[in-house]
């Protein structure tokens, strides 16, 4: 039977859930304050703990860093009776599972606590069997290539995350492999049929968030619904309205558990929390795990790993892929450029010049001209206008030159399709 570890310190509390919990399944044990709760738990190690945030002389925050601390995978669910949310955010930053705000409903309660069980069970599976079965070092380090010591720490940080559920927010620049990581840690979630949905926050309206990603009375739309079991994948996060961020909040709270959340930004978003443009909670519920992506020339001592790999890729009607190979010149002229759009542009350039070129050696003149000459070196914001100039060709050639149609898939007014 899973066991809750109940710490508040009024004997009423006890009894009252003692009454609503025992029926549905769960055992119960109490104490009076944060630091029996926490002896007591040292000597047992309960499945859940639901403590109360007020208490002297240890609170509940000051008990779930202690917790923590013991025991990284202790499943905390934090009670205040605060009208704000501030202390109940607070405690979401240090590692609570989630919080219930006074007076709560019963089936508020239990739903709550079973998600907490569940989430407590899949830790215990992922811990026991070691790196999920989809995601195998060889399978991780064959999306994500190179050797350089940014990259193995990056590689170190994805097998860990594999083992776990917690929600994962990549951080980095465009082109960085986010999407690689999300594919990864998908993966490890061991059921291959399992659906992975894919939402581009910057290139959606607030109409089709609000039917994607709330639904009907903030239950979870179409989006939320096709995840379960899978993975929501949410990009560039920041770029959600305020109001649908708030909204995603609840939405969260009832259905995050029931598929593993990947958001990604290429923002700070703890600054954009601090400058009121991002809302707090939802930020400490997608954070819990960040992970930051370094832009390719943080370790351009990878390139020549990322060339030869992207050129066995490549379609040559002249030559076997895997034979073409690029010079010492043009690999010098590669490491020097400074890469605004990061691996997904290298990527690009290798992929185009090795199915191009008409001799097997490629030389550092075979390369585009943005790549040789500094001058002609593109800004971020440049590079980045001509991707999405590039998307918005392939959008209106996928509706066949239908611009509101168009329009409605990039989320913009047809206006601005000309």
């Amino acid at each position: 039977m899973p066991s809750v570890l109940i710490v508040d310190d009024l004997v009423s509390i006890h009894e009252m859930l003692d009454a609503v919990i025992q029926p549905t399944g769960f055992s119960t044990s109490f104490a009076t304050d944060g630091e029996k709760g926490l002896a007591r738990y040292k000597a047992d190690k309960f499945d859940l703990v639901l403590a109360d945030i007020d208490m002297k002389p240890m609170d509940g925050i000051t008990l779930l860093k202690q917790l923590k601390q013991y025991d990284p995978s202790a499943v905390v669910i934090i009670m205040t009776a605060y009208a704000s949310t501030e202390s109940a955010v607070q405690a979401l930053k240090y590692g609570a599972f989630d919080y219930l705000q006074k007076p709560f409903r019963v089936d508020e309660l239990i739903a709550t606590l079973r998600r907490g069980l569940e989430f407590r069970q899949f830790q215990a599976e992922r811990a026991a069997s070691g790196v999920a079965p989809g995601a195998k070092a060889a399978d991780i380090e064959s999306r994500l290539v190179g050797k350089s010591p940014k990259l193995i720490k990056l590689i170190t940080q994805v097998k860990k995350l594999a083992t776990v559920r917690s929600p994962v927010l990549l951080i980095g620049d465009i082109g960085t492999g986010k999407g690689a990581v999300a594919d990864i840690l998908h993966a490890a979630s061991g059921a291959p049929e399992s659906a992975f949905v894919r939402i581009d926050c910057a290139l959606s309206s607030e109409a089709n968030f609000r039917e994607g990603l709330i639904g009907q009375n903030g239950e979870g739309g179409v989006w939320v619904k096709q995840a379960k079991g899978g993975t929501l994948y949410l990009q560039q996060l920041q770029c959600l309205s305020l109001p649908v961020q708030k909204e995603l909040v609840s939405v969260l709270r009832n259905t995050a558990h029931g598929f593993r959340l990947v958001c990604t930004t290429s923002l700070d978003l703890e600054s954009l929390v601090d400058e009121g443009k991002f809302h707090d909670e939802l930020f400490y519920r997608v954070a819990s795990l960040p992970v930051q992506l370094p832009p390719l020339r943080d370790r351009i001592e990878d390139v020549p790993l990322l060339v030869k790999h992207y050129a066995a890729q490549a379609t040559n009607p002249l030559f076997d892929a895997k034979l073409i190979e690029f010079t010492a010149d043009a690999l010098a002229v590669m490491a020097a450029y400074h890469w605004p759009g990061n691996v997904s542009e290298l990527a690009q350039v290798v992929l185009k010049t090795a199915a191009t070129t008409e001799t097997r050696m490629v030389t550092s003149a075979q390369l585009p001209l943005r790549l040789r000459e500094m001058k002609h070196w593109p800004t971020l914001a440049e590079y980045l206008a001509g991707q999405e100039k590039q998307y918005t060709e392939h959008v209106l050639h996928t509706c066949k030159g239908n611009k509101a149609a168009a329009a409605k898939v990039l989320g913009i007014d047809v206006g601005k399709l000309g």
